[in-house]
């Protein structure tokens, strides 16, 4: 891989791992007009392939840290001093823990999506195949993100998420694994058709891609060292995709969260329904997807 290409892939991740149109479906659209094109490239579908892919999602995790340091910051020592308490009154909690019972939350969430995701992800891939199924698939986020701005003024708190939010919210990000749907869009949505208000939708939704992206990636890691190793990609590829995706990714979230909070991500539900029509009418490989 071509250290130009690895950028490429890195701002395409940057850019759509935060825009609630599908980060991994438009890696692998660009991943496959560039091997059409000529340019040697594992296959997107290729174990190092699906590695890069997952590292370059590492470098988001990157710019959710960024972004949400304060926050991240006092969410990790809230944890660490719930659970300090906790141990220390022998598991007695005299007082409400916030913090830890958030966390148990958020691991909660990711059991819910691997359970989704181990059980539907070959039935999803296969039966998401077909162009006219992926043209709505897209046509449907792209009407999810629109009536998320028209709802009412949310008003569940971080007190008031519950297991049944949480199972919601997880189930939303195993749904993501259909091909053409954007894991922050649907979370984000779930979370906020739940009730939960604007602001912790999006920490809540991007604190959930932490332990999510990390433990894919190293469950993938796994599977490329038991295999040929990273073929046709270098170290220094998977750097520069790497830290492109952490900086292009800063900008992007800072500007999703502005129209989040604003109710405008209809703005993405043009973009979507376009690109449903260029899969429908044949502009764009549902194959790809």
């Amino acid at each position: 891989m071509a250290l130009w290409i690895a950028i490429l892939l890195g701002v395409i991740q940057g850019l759509f791992m935060f825009i609630p149109v599908s980060s991994t479906a438009h890696l692998v659209i660009t991943q496959h007009w560039l091997i059409g094109a000529g340019h040697e490239l594992p296959p997107p579908d290729s174990p190092e392939m699906i590695f890069f892919d997952l590292m370059v999602h590492v470098g988001t995790l990157v710019s959710i840290v960024v972004v949400f340091y304060r926050p991240l910051k006092d969410f990790i020592a809230g944890v660490l001093h719930n659970t300090w308490a906790l141990i220390s009154q022998h598991g007695q909690a005299s007082r409400e823990m916030l913090y830890l019972r958030l966390a148990l939350l958020l691991l909660f969430s990711v059991l819910v999506t691997g359970i989704i995701g181990l059980s539907f992800k070959f039935f999803f891939e296969r039966f998401f195949a077909n162009p006219i199924l992926v043209a709505g698939t897209l046509t449907i986020t792209g009407v999810l993100l629109w009536w998320t701005d028209k709802l009412s003024r949310r008003t569940v708190g971080l007190r008031q998420i519950n297991t049944k939010t949480a199972a919601w919210i997880g189930l939303a990000q195993g749904l993501s694994l259909i091909p053409g749907l954007s894991r922050s869009g649907m979370t984000i949505t779930f979370a906020l058709l739940g009730g939960v208000k604007r602001r912790w939708a999006a920490q809540y939704s991007f604190f959930l891609a932490i332990p999510t992206i990390l433990a894919a990636t190293l469950f993938q890691g796994i599977e490329v060292a038991g295999a040929e190793g990273l073929n046709g990609i270098s170290w220094a590829a998977l750097t520069v995709g790497f830290v492109t995706a952490a900086l292009v990714g800063i900008a992007a979230l800072k500007l999703v969260l502005a129209l989040l909070y604003r109710a405008r991500l209809r703005v993405f539900s043009y973009y979507l329904w376009l690109l449903a029509a260029a899969v429908l009418f044949g502009f764009v490989d549902a194959g790809t997807f």
